[in-house]
């Protein structure tokens, strides 16, 4: 077994652009190398049926890989959801609840809600959280054309709260259009970080992300450098 790299969080550019698969995937590849790797989901909007953590953990074949802190049911940034809902949701809690869970875990590893500015709780977004867990990040983007601009600025907005970026991965990468071709090379320009291309995997057995992404991704993705 080697030695266990530090928490960090998954984020992403938005809503559904493969955050879930690749914190899977990065969890189910640390425990596969015998770390007590768990993936710590701070909120799940659109429960049910959405449910993150279930996946990783199915993904994974056991439930200690994966917690999740709150569920709402609106499939909603939480701040909304939970007004929709008439339920109460607390920044702190969250953080704390987030912190507890790391303390826990040989190594946490925090998925974001949509994108960095998702409104959390209490005017509080998700980078906030991010931020304040002093975690080093995984970005994960589309491959396609228009990521170069929400990537950069992702990447903009975690350097301005002094969030390391530990590298960039283009989801659902396929080299079919000369945008996706060129796009990691004019990124990692762009951005001064290390990208990464992840193509697609078939989601019909959980199990397959973990070797889907060992087998996509470079080592310094979940080892750190």
């Amino acid at each position: 077994m080697t030695d266990a790299p530090a928490d960090f969080a998954v984020v992403g550019t938005g809503t559904g652009v493969g955050k879930t698969v690749v914190t899977a995937g990065l969890v189910g590849w640390l425990r596969d190398e015998g770390h007590d790797a768990r993936a710590i989901k701070p909120c799940q909007t659109g429960y049910p049926p959405d449910d993150d953590a279930e996946f990783v953990a199915e993904a994974c074949g056991t439930d200690a890989a994966a917690t999740c802190l709150r569920r709402l049911e609106p499939a909603l940034a939480p701040a909304v959801a939970a007004d929709v809902a008439e339920e109460s949701l607390c920044y702190d809690e969250l953080l704390t609840g987030c912190e507890s869970a790391l303390a826990d875990s040989e190594v946490g590893v925090v998925e974001g809600i949509g994108g960095l500015r998702v409104p959390l709780a209490d005017g509080r977004e998700v980078i906030d959280l991010v931020a304040d867990l002093s975690l080093p990040t995984v970005v994960v983007s589309r491959s396609g054309l228009g990521t170069l601009n929400h990537t950069a600025l992702t990447v903009e907005a975690l350097e301005r709260r002094n969030v390391p970026v530990r590298g960039i991965v283009l989801n659902e990468y396929e080299g079919a259009t000369l945008a996706e071709r060129t796009n990691p090379e004019v990124l990692s320009e762009m951005t001064d970080e290390s990208v990464a291309t992840l193509s697609p995997i078939q989601l019909s057995d959980p199990a397959d992300v973990v070797s889907g992404v060992r087998e996509r991704l470079p080592r310094d993705i979940v080892f750190g450098t």
